[in-house]
């Protein structure tokens, strides 16, 4: 049974197949129906959700099913019921699950329970589907699925956050050049920058962690970033302010990229925050084609994620 829990759960081979389908489904968007029936796939919320449950719902929907909406705060998965027992229930009724939650261990149990795929929505540690969306982005702007190793993905922002260490897993097994521009006080999860640097010597890419924000972007073919304050952080808007501010992306520090750098942000943006009104409605964003690309992306790993039971 094949789920996607982290970036690092498709191989090189995989990630390229999941996102040539999303091509050829962005193209064709009703050719295939592997939830015909339709059968159901439990879409489960823990977490505020805009994009995400807009593209599963009617991704779900495109791909011939029955998207099985949860409200994870009326279901209190491990708290009112166990997660094994959630999962086994789920399992038994839904084709596939679809998760939104908090720490990573969640959704790992969930999948050793349910006997079905499961798909990460996002947790605490990982945004896989994000990551997928976005490098269908770049493969978009930038020559296509075959061009996407060999190009430089600069992020600015809280290295410690989920983004950050999805980017770190899924560019390097994109092949991709990945710099992650982050206080010195908020570094990715070593774990997650070995396991990084192990896929980045098989792909041909690299994986660089650094205090200089000019240095991530030096000549970057795409520009990330992200929220200073996630979901849950404590962190004040004045410390993040504090911390996170000479890793703005502005006209200025955008300037230092190369000049056919595309702007990626995952939404929502904090404007004035970690990234700037001129920057995020600029020529060079593309962060609305990267939130439809959520659709697309998500209903290629469902449907590959279907074909490999």
């Amino acid at each position: 049974m094949r789920h996607f829990l982290r970036d690092d759960d498709l191989t090189p081979d995989e990630q390229r197949s999941v996102l040539e389908l999303a091509v050829r489904l962005k193209e064709n968007r009703f050719g295939v129906h592997p939830f015909a029936g339709p059968r159901s796939v439990a879409v489960v919320f823990d977490k505020p959700t805009l994009r995400t449950q807009l593209s599963f719902t009617l991704g779900v929907v495109e791909l011939g099913g029955y998207p099985m909406v949860v409200d994870g705060n009326l279901a209190q998965i491990g708290v009112r019921e166990s997660i094994a027992d959630t999962a086994r229930v789920l399992g038994r009724q839904a084709a596939a699950i679809v998760w939104r939650t908090f720490d990573q261990r969640r959704i790992d149990e969930m999948a050793a329970y349910a006997g079905v795929p499961v798909v990460n929505a996002l947790t605490d540690q990982f945004h896989p589907c994000q990551v997928l969306a976005d490098l269908l982005t770049v493969a978009e702007r930038h020559g296509g699925v075959d061009a996407l190793p060999g190009l430089t993905l600069g992020y600015l922002g809280d290295g410690a956050n989920n983004m950050a260490a999805s980017y770190l897993l899924g560019g390097a097994t994109a092949g991709m050049h990945v710099r992650i521009g982050t206080p010195a006080a908020r570094p990715p999860d070593p774990v997650v920058v070995a396991t990084a640097q192990r896929i980045a010597a098989r792909t041909g890419g690299s994986v660089v962690v650094t205090d200089d924000p000019a240095a991530a972007v030096a000549g970057a073919d795409v520009v990330a970033t992200d929220t200073w304050v996630s979901m849950g952080d404590e962190r004040s808007a004045a410390e993040a302010e504090a911390m996170f501010g000479p890793y703005r992306l502005d006209a200025d520090r955008l300037a230092g990229a190369a000049e056919h750098a595309i702007v990626l942000h995952c939404l929502p943006a904090y404007r004035g925050k970690e990234i700037t009104d001129e920057v995020i409605e600029g020529p060079q964003s593309v962060v609305f084609d990267e939130a439809e690309n959520r659709l697309h992306a998500q209903k290629a790993v469902l449907t590959w994620l279907m074909e490999q039971r």
